[in-house]
Protein backbone atom coordinates (compact mmCIF):
# COMPACT_ATOMS: atom_id res chain seq x y z
CA UNK A 1 0.00 0.00 0.00
CA UNK A 2 1.23 3.47 -0.84
CA UNK A 3 0.41 4.60 2.73
CA UNK A 4 2.35 1.83 4.50
CA UNK A 5 4.21 4.03 7.01
CA UNK A 6 7.60 2.36 6.57
CA UNK A 7 7.37 1.75 2.83
CA UNK A 8 10.32 3.92 1.81
CA UNK A 9 12.50 2.06 4.30
CA UNK A 10 11.75 -1.43 2.96
CA UNK A 11 11.43 -0.86 -0.80
CA UNK A 12 14.59 -1.25 -2.84
CA UNK A 13 15.67 -0.89 -6.44
CA UNK A 14 16.51 -4.12 -8.25
CA UNK A 15 16.98 -5.07 -11.92
CA UNK A 16 13.81 -7.20 -11.88
CA UNK A 17 10.97 -6.16 -14.19
CA UNK A 18 7.26 -6.31 -13.47
CA UNK A 19 4.59 -6.59 -16.17
CA UNK A 20 1.17 -5.71 -14.72
CA UNK A 21 -1.61 -6.63 -17.16
CA UNK A 22 -5.00 -5.17 -16.23
CA UNK A 23 -7.83 -6.88 -18.11
CA UNK A 24 -10.59 -4.32 -17.69
CA UNK A 25 -13.81 -5.90 -16.43
CA UNK A 26 -12.33 -9.42 -16.45
CA UNK A 27 -14.64 -10.89 -13.81
CA UNK A 28 -18.07 -12.17 -14.71
CA UNK A 29 -21.09 -14.20 -13.63
CA UNK A 30 -22.59 -17.49 -14.83
CA UNK A 31 -24.81 -17.35 -17.89
CA UNK A 32 -28.33 -18.50 -16.91
CA UNK A 33 -28.42 -21.04 -19.76
CA UNK A 34 -25.08 -22.73 -19.00
CA UNK A 35 -24.16 -21.92 -15.43
CA UNK A 36 -20.70 -20.86 -16.64
CA UNK A 37 -19.07 -17.43 -16.47
CA UNK A 38 -17.34 -15.82 -19.43
CA UNK A 39 -13.95 -17.09 -18.23
CA UNK A 40 -15.35 -20.58 -17.72
CA UNK A 41 -16.85 -20.53 -21.21
CA UNK A 42 -13.83 -19.13 -23.04
CA UNK A 43 -11.14 -21.30 -24.64
CA UNK A 44 -8.05 -19.78 -23.01
CA UNK A 45 -5.37 -22.49 -22.94
CA UNK A 46 -2.48 -20.08 -22.40
CA UNK A 47 -4.07 -18.42 -19.38
CA UNK A 48 -5.13 -21.82 -18.03
CA UNK A 49 -1.55 -23.11 -18.34
CA UNK A 50 -0.22 -19.96 -16.71
CA UNK A 51 -2.65 -20.38 -13.80
CA UNK A 52 -1.32 -23.87 -13.13
CA UNK A 53 2.15 -22.45 -12.45
CA UNK A 54 1.26 -19.24 -10.60
CA UNK A 55 -0.02 -17.93 -7.30
CA UNK A 56 -3.72 -17.22 -7.63
CA UNK A 57 -6.59 -15.76 -5.66
CA UNK A 58 -9.43 -13.25 -5.71
CA UNK A 59 -9.39 -9.54 -4.90
CA UNK A 60 -12.09 -7.14 -3.74
CA UNK A 61 -11.60 -3.77 -5.49
CA UNK A 62 -13.10 -1.39 -2.89
CA UNK A 63 -15.27 -3.16 -0.31
CA UNK A 64 -17.72 -6.07 -0.26
CA UNK A 65 -20.87 -5.19 -2.16
CA UNK A 66 -19.41 -2.06 -3.79
CA UNK A 67 -19.34 -1.91 -7.60
CA UNK A 68 -16.37 0.32 -8.44
CA UNK A 69 -15.73 2.59 -11.36
CA UNK A 70 -12.55 2.06 -13.35
CA UNK A 71 -10.78 4.87 -11.48
CA UNK A 72 -11.20 3.44 -7.96
CA UNK A 73 -10.58 -0.07 -9.30
CA UNK A 74 -7.24 0.90 -10.80
CA UNK A 75 -6.17 3.04 -7.85
CA UNK A 76 -6.63 0.08 -5.51
CA UNK A 77 -4.57 -2.20 -7.77
CA UNK A 78 -1.65 0.22 -7.55
CA UNK A 79 -1.91 0.47 -3.77
CA UNK A 80 -3.92 3.70 -3.35
CA UNK A 81 -6.88 3.46 -0.99
CA UNK A 82 -9.72 4.48 -3.35
CA UNK A 83 -11.73 5.88 -0.43
CA UNK A 84 -8.90 8.28 0.38
CA UNK A 85 -7.60 9.03 -3.11
CA UNK A 86 -10.82 9.29 -5.10
CA UNK A 87 -10.14 10.93 -8.48
CA UNK A 88 -12.88 12.31 -10.67
CA UNK A 89 -13.33 10.69 -14.07
CA UNK A 90 -13.19 14.06 -15.82
CA UNK A 91 -9.60 14.78 -14.84
CA UNK A 92 -8.50 11.31 -15.91
CA UNK A 93 -10.17 11.67 -19.29
CA UNK A 94 -8.68 15.13 -19.80
CA UNK A 95 -5.11 14.26 -18.89
CA UNK A 96 -5.29 11.06 -20.90
CA UNK A 97 -6.31 13.09 -23.94
CA UNK A 98 -3.37 15.47 -23.42
CA UNK A 99 -5.68 18.31 -22.40
CA UNK A 100 -3.74 20.76 -20.25
CA UNK A 101 -5.57 21.70 -17.05
CA UNK A 102 -4.68 24.81 -15.09
CA UNK A 103 -5.35 25.22 -11.34
CA UNK A 104 -9.03 25.99 -10.92
CA UNK A 105 -10.16 24.29 -14.15
CA UNK A 106 -12.93 21.70 -13.86
CA UNK A 107 -13.14 18.73 -16.23
CA UNK A 108 -15.98 16.27 -16.80
CA UNK A 109 -16.15 12.98 -18.67
CA UNK A 110 -18.87 13.18 -21.32
CA UNK A 111 -20.84 10.58 -23.25
CA UNK A 112 -22.79 11.25 -26.39
CA UNK A 113 -26.10 9.49 -25.86
CA UNK A 114 -29.33 8.75 -27.70
CA UNK A 115 -32.46 10.45 -26.35
CA UNK A 116 -36.04 9.48 -27.20
CA UNK A 117 -38.50 12.17 -28.40
CA UNK A 118 -39.80 12.49 -24.85
CA UNK A 119 -36.31 13.04 -23.44
CA UNK A 120 -35.47 9.63 -21.99
CA UNK A 121 -32.07 7.98 -22.42
CA UNK A 122 -32.42 5.22 -25.01
CA UNK A 123 -28.67 4.45 -25.19
CA UNK A 124 -26.08 5.94 -22.81
CA UNK A 125 -23.35 5.39 -25.39
CA UNK A 126 -25.18 6.35 -28.59
CA UNK A 127 -24.38 2.99 -30.13
CA UNK A 128 -20.66 3.65 -29.49
CA UNK A 129 -20.59 6.08 -32.42
CA UNK A 130 -17.40 6.19 -34.45
CA UNK A 131 -14.64 8.46 -33.16
CA UNK A 132 -14.74 10.46 -36.41
CA UNK A 133 -18.43 11.21 -35.88
CA UNK A 134 -17.99 12.25 -32.26
CA UNK A 135 -15.06 14.47 -33.28
CA UNK A 136 -17.33 16.39 -35.64
CA UNK A 137 -19.98 16.71 -32.94
CA UNK A 138 -17.40 18.04 -30.49
CA UNK A 139 -16.53 20.70 -33.06
CA UNK A 140 -20.19 21.77 -33.05
CA UNK A 141 -20.34 21.84 -29.25
CA UNK A 142 -17.27 24.05 -29.08
CA UNK A 143 -19.46 26.78 -30.55
CA UNK A 144 -21.69 26.67 -27.47
CA UNK A 145 -21.32 29.75 -25.28
CA UNK A 146 -22.21 29.78 -21.58
CA UNK A 147 -21.96 33.06 -19.64
CA UNK A 148 -19.59 32.82 -16.68
CA UNK A 149 -17.03 30.33 -18.02
CA UNK A 150 -15.01 29.36 -21.07
CA UNK A 151 -16.11 26.05 -22.54
CA UNK A 152 -13.88 23.51 -24.28
CA UNK A 153 -15.06 20.16 -25.66
CA UNK A 154 -12.36 17.64 -26.57
CA UNK A 155 -13.12 14.40 -28.45
CA UNK A 156 -12.21 11.06 -26.92
CA UNK A 157 -12.58 7.52 -28.20
CA UNK A 158 -15.91 6.54 -29.78
CA UNK A 159 -18.80 8.13 -27.83
CA UNK A 160 -16.57 9.75 -25.20
CA UNK A 161 -15.52 13.38 -24.87
CA UNK A 162 -14.08 15.71 -22.25
CA UNK A 163 -15.75 18.94 -21.14
CA UNK A 164 -13.47 21.57 -19.60
CA UNK A 165 -14.79 24.62 -17.74
CA UNK A 166 -12.34 27.49 -17.25
CA UNK A 167 -13.06 30.55 -15.14
CA UNK A 168 -13.09 32.03 -11.65
CA UNK A 169 -14.75 30.41 -8.66
CA UNK A 170 -15.45 26.99 -10.21
CA UNK A 171 -16.08 23.96 -8.01
CA UNK A 172 -15.83 20.23 -8.57
CA UNK A 173 -18.54 19.56 -5.97
CA UNK A 174 -21.27 19.03 -8.58
CA UNK A 175 -23.30 15.88 -9.19
CA UNK A 176 -23.41 13.93 -12.45
CA UNK A 177 -26.05 14.31 -15.14
CA UNK A 178 -25.54 10.68 -16.22
CA UNK A 179 -28.27 8.52 -14.61
CA UNK A 180 -26.07 5.40 -15.18
CA UNK A 181 -28.82 3.43 -16.92
CA UNK A 182 -31.20 3.69 -19.84
CA UNK A 183 -34.92 4.35 -19.76
CA UNK A 184 -34.86 7.46 -17.60
CA UNK A 185 -34.23 11.15 -18.22
CA UNK A 186 -30.78 12.72 -17.79
CA UNK A 187 -30.28 14.18 -14.33
CA UNK A 188 -29.93 17.86 -13.57
CA UNK A 189 -26.53 18.77 -12.15
CA UNK A 190 -26.80 19.71 -8.49
CA UNK A 191 -24.43 21.64 -6.25
CA UNK A 192 -23.13 19.41 -3.47
CA UNK A 193 -21.93 22.44 -1.49
CA UNK A 194 -23.16 26.05 -1.47
CA UNK A 195 -19.96 27.17 -3.20
CA UNK A 196 -20.78 24.94 -6.18
CA UNK A 197 -24.06 26.65 -7.14
CA UNK A 198 -22.43 28.65 -9.93
CA UNK A 199 -20.74 25.59 -11.46
CA UNK A 200 -23.92 23.51 -11.33
CA UNK A 201 -25.79 26.26 -13.16
CA UNK A 202 -23.05 26.42 -15.80
CA UNK A 203 -23.17 22.67 -16.32
CA UNK A 204 -26.95 22.68 -16.74
CA UNK A 205 -26.72 25.59 -19.16
CA UNK A 206 -24.16 23.72 -21.25
CA UNK A 207 -26.22 20.52 -21.30
CA UNK A 208 -29.33 22.42 -22.41
CA UNK A 209 -27.42 24.18 -25.18
CA UNK A 210 -25.78 20.91 -26.25
CA UNK A 211 -29.14 19.18 -26.59
CA UNK A 212 -30.47 22.00 -28.73
CA UNK A 213 -27.35 21.82 -30.93
CA UNK A 214 -27.57 18.03 -31.35
CA UNK A 215 -31.34 17.81 -31.79
CA UNK A 216 -31.16 16.75 -35.44
CA UNK A 217 -28.73 13.86 -34.90
CA UNK A 218 -30.10 10.34 -35.29
CA UNK A 219 -27.99 8.64 -32.61
CA UNK A 220 -25.87 11.14 -30.72
CA UNK A 221 -28.56 13.72 -29.93
CA UNK A 222 -27.74 14.24 -26.25
CA UNK A 223 -24.90 14.38 -23.74
CA UNK A 224 -24.32 12.91 -20.29
CA UNK A 225 -21.66 14.20 -17.89
CA UNK A 226 -19.98 12.64 -14.89
CA UNK A 227 -16.92 12.92 -12.72
CA UNK A 228 -16.54 16.71 -12.49
CA UNK A 229 -13.12 17.19 -10.96
CA UNK A 230 -9.92 19.18 -10.61
CA UNK A 231 -6.34 17.89 -10.82
CA UNK A 232 -5.45 16.16 -7.51
CA UNK A 233 -2.07 15.75 -5.81
CA UNK A 234 -1.24 12.09 -5.15
CA UNK A 235 2.01 10.53 -3.91
CA UNK A 236 3.92 9.37 -7.01
CA UNK A 237 4.22 5.58 -7.13
CA UNK A 238 7.72 5.70 -8.62
CA UNK A 239 9.10 7.42 -5.51
CA UNK A 240 7.18 5.36 -2.96
CA UNK A 241 7.92 1.98 -4.56
CA UNK A 242 11.39 2.90 -5.95
CA UNK A 243 10.25 2.03 -9.46
CA UNK A 244 10.64 3.57 -12.91
CA UNK A 245 7.04 2.87 -14.01
CA UNK A 246 5.54 3.15 -17.49
CA UNK A 247 1.98 2.84 -18.76
CA UNK A 248 0.71 1.56 -22.10
CA UNK A 249 -2.99 2.16 -22.72
CA UNK A 250 -4.99 3.02 -25.82
CA UNK A 251 -7.88 4.70 -23.98
CA UNK A 252 -7.44 8.25 -22.64
CA UNK A 253 -8.92 7.66 -19.19
CA UNK A 254 -6.29 5.07 -18.30
CA UNK A 255 -3.45 7.19 -19.63
CA UNK A 256 -4.79 10.02 -17.47
CA UNK A 257 -4.77 7.85 -14.36
CA UNK A 258 -1.20 6.77 -15.08
CA UNK A 259 -0.21 10.42 -15.50
CA UNK A 260 -1.70 11.34 -12.11
CA UNK A 261 0.23 8.47 -10.45
CA UNK A 262 3.51 9.64 -11.97
CA UNK A 263 4.01 6.92 -14.56
CA UNK A 264 5.67 7.61 -17.89
CA UNK A 265 2.85 7.32 -20.43
CA UNK A 266 4.24 5.71 -23.59
CA UNK A 267 2.57 6.69 -26.89
CA UNK A 268 0.84 3.76 -28.55
CA UNK A 269 -1.75 2.93 -31.19
CA UNK A 270 -5.47 2.16 -30.84
CA UNK A 271 -5.31 -1.66 -30.72
CA UNK A 272 -3.98 -4.10 -28.14
CA UNK A 273 -1.53 -5.35 -30.75
CA UNK A 274 -0.20 -1.78 -30.86
CA UNK A 275 0.13 -1.83 -27.08
CA UNK A 276 2.08 -5.09 -27.16
CA UNK A 277 4.33 -3.72 -29.90
CA UNK A 278 5.01 -0.66 -27.73
CA UNK A 279 5.79 -2.89 -24.76
CA UNK A 280 8.28 -4.91 -26.80
CA UNK A 281 9.99 -1.74 -28.04
CA UNK A 282 10.43 -0.25 -24.56
CA UNK A 283 10.78 -3.31 -22.35
CA UNK A 284 14.38 -2.59 -21.34
CA UNK A 285 13.68 1.05 -20.50
CA UNK A 286 11.50 0.61 -17.37
CA UNK A 287 11.18 -1.82 -14.48
CA UNK A 288 7.38 -1.65 -14.16
CA UNK A 289 4.86 -1.73 -17.00
CA UNK A 290 1.12 -1.21 -16.64
CA UNK A 291 -0.55 -2.73 -19.73
CA UNK A 292 -4.27 -2.19 -20.24
CA UNK A 293 -6.75 -4.41 -22.15
CA UNK A 294 -10.18 -2.85 -22.72
CA UNK A 295 -12.35 -5.10 -24.98
CA UNK A 296 -13.61 -7.44 -22.24
CA UNK A 297 -15.09 -4.53 -20.30
CA UNK A 298 -16.69 -2.96 -23.38
CA UNK A 299 -18.43 -6.24 -24.27
CA UNK A 300 -19.58 -6.74 -20.69
CA UNK A 301 -21.06 -3.25 -20.50
CA UNK A 302 -22.91 -3.93 -23.77
CA UNK A 303 -24.41 -7.09 -22.25
CA UNK A 304 -22.82 -9.20 -24.99
CA UNK A 305 -21.77 -12.45 -23.31
CA UNK A 306 -20.45 -14.08 -26.48
CA UNK A 307 -18.42 -11.00 -27.43
CA UNK A 308 -16.84 -10.89 -23.99
CA UNK A 309 -15.90 -14.55 -24.38
CA UNK A 310 -14.31 -13.72 -27.73
CA UNK A 311 -12.43 -10.78 -26.18
CA UNK A 312 -10.97 -13.08 -23.52
CA UNK A 313 -10.00 -15.64 -26.16
CA UNK A 314 -8.31 -12.92 -28.20
CA UNK A 315 -6.35 -11.81 -25.14
CA UNK A 316 -5.25 -15.40 -24.55
CA UNK A 317 -3.50 -15.37 -27.92
CA UNK A 318 -1.20 -12.57 -26.70
CA UNK A 319 -0.01 -14.36 -23.56
CA UNK A 320 2.92 -16.19 -25.26
CA UNK A 321 4.29 -12.87 -26.59
CA UNK A 322 4.17 -11.40 -23.08
CA UNK A 323 5.94 -14.44 -21.62
CA UNK A 324 8.59 -14.26 -24.35
CA UNK A 325 9.71 -10.95 -22.84
CA UNK A 326 10.60 -12.92 -19.69
CA UNK A 327 9.29 -10.48 -17.08
CA UNK A 328 10.48 -11.39 -13.62
CA UNK A 329 6.91 -10.97 -12.41
CA UNK A 330 3.79 -11.16 -14.59
CA UNK A 331 0.53 -10.05 -13.02
CA UNK A 332 -2.82 -10.73 -14.70
CA UNK A 333 -5.87 -9.26 -13.01
CA UNK A 334 -8.65 -6.72 -13.48
CA UNK A 335 -9.90 -3.48 -12.00
CA UNK A 336 -13.42 -4.80 -11.46
CA UNK A 337 -15.91 -7.35 -12.74
CA UNK A 338 -18.23 -6.50 -15.65
CA UNK A 339 -20.63 -9.44 -15.97
CA UNK A 340 -22.40 -9.45 -19.33
CA UNK A 341 -25.57 -10.71 -17.64
CA UNK A 342 -25.69 -7.42 -15.71
CA UNK A 343 -24.32 -5.21 -18.52
CA UNK A 344 -22.58 -3.15 -15.85
CA UNK A 345 -19.71 -3.07 -13.38
CA UNK A 346 -20.41 -5.26 -10.36
CA UNK A 347 -19.23 -6.02 -6.82
CA UNK A 348 -18.04 -9.54 -7.64
CA UNK A 349 -14.47 -10.64 -6.82
CA UNK A 350 -11.79 -10.31 -9.47
CA UNK A 351 -9.21 -12.99 -10.39
CA UNK A 352 -5.58 -12.25 -9.46
CA UNK A 353 -2.61 -14.17 -10.89
CA UNK A 354 1.04 -13.57 -9.96
CA UNK A 355 3.61 -15.51 -11.98
CA UNK A 356 7.24 -15.43 -10.84
CA UNK A 357 10.19 -17.68 -10.08
CA UNK A 358 9.01 -17.68 -6.45
CA UNK A 359 5.64 -19.25 -7.40
CA UNK A 360 5.35 -22.96 -8.06
CA UNK A 361 1.63 -23.11 -8.66
CA UNK A 362 -1.39 -23.80 -6.48
CA UNK A 363 -2.78 -26.79 -8.34
CA UNK A 364 -5.45 -24.54 -9.83
CA UNK A 365 -6.52 -26.09 -13.16
CA UNK A 366 -8.03 -23.09 -14.96
CA UNK A 367 -8.03 -19.30 -15.07
CA UNK A 368 -11.55 -18.81 -13.67
CA UNK A 369 -13.22 -17.14 -10.73
CA UNK A 370 -14.29 -20.42 -9.11
CA UNK A 371 -10.87 -22.04 -9.55
CA UNK A 372 -9.05 -19.03 -8.12
CA UNK A 373 -11.21 -19.17 -5.00
CA UNK A 374 -8.99 -22.12 -4.02
CA UNK A 375 -5.69 -20.36 -4.78
CA UNK A 376 -2.93 -19.71 -2.25
CA UNK A 377 -3.50 -15.95 -2.22
CA UNK A 378 -7.01 -16.42 -0.87
CA UNK A 379 -9.27 -13.40 -1.05
CA UNK A 380 -7.74 -10.03 -0.26
CA UNK A 381 -8.39 -6.33 -0.79
CA UNK A 382 -7.07 -5.01 -4.11
CA UNK A 383 -5.13 -2.32 -2.26
CA UNK A 384 -2.75 -5.00 -0.99
CA UNK A 385 -1.85 -6.28 -4.46
CA UNK A 386 1.19 -4.06 -5.06
CA UNK A 387 2.99 -5.18 -1.89
CA UNK A 388 2.58 -8.80 -2.99
CA UNK A 389 3.88 -7.96 -6.46
CA UNK A 390 6.89 -6.08 -5.08
CA UNK A 391 7.67 -8.98 -2.74
CA UNK A 392 7.61 -11.50 -5.61
CA UNK A 393 9.92 -9.17 -7.57
CA UNK A 394 12.44 -9.08 -4.70
CA UNK A 395 11.86 -5.36 -4.19
CA UNK A 396 10.95 -5.46 -0.47
CA UNK A 397 13.45 -5.81 2.36
CA UNK A 398 12.68 -7.28 5.79
CA UNK A 399 10.44 -5.12 7.97
CA UNK A 400 11.76 -4.52 11.47
CA UNK A 401 14.80 -5.92 13.34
Amino acid sequence: MIDFPYLVGITRRTPSRILFLVVDGIGGMPHPATGKSELETARIPNLDRLAQHSATGLITPVAPGIAPGSGPGHLALFGYDPLKYLIGRGVLEALGSDVALAPGDVAARGNFCTLTPDGLVADRRAGRVHSETSGKLCHQLNRVSVPGARIEVHPGKEHRFTLVLRGEGLSEEVSDTDPSHDGVAPLAAKALTPAAQKTAALVNAFVGAAHRTLRGQEQANGVLLRGLSKVPALPPMGHAYKLHPAAIAAYPMYRGLAHVLGMTVLPTGPSFQDEVDTLQQHFTSHDFFYLHYKPADAAGEDGDFDEKVRALETLDGFIPALLDLKPDVLVVTGDHATPAVLAAHSWHPVPLLIHAASTQGDGVPRFTERAFANGSLGRLPSVGTMLLVLAHAGKLSKFGP
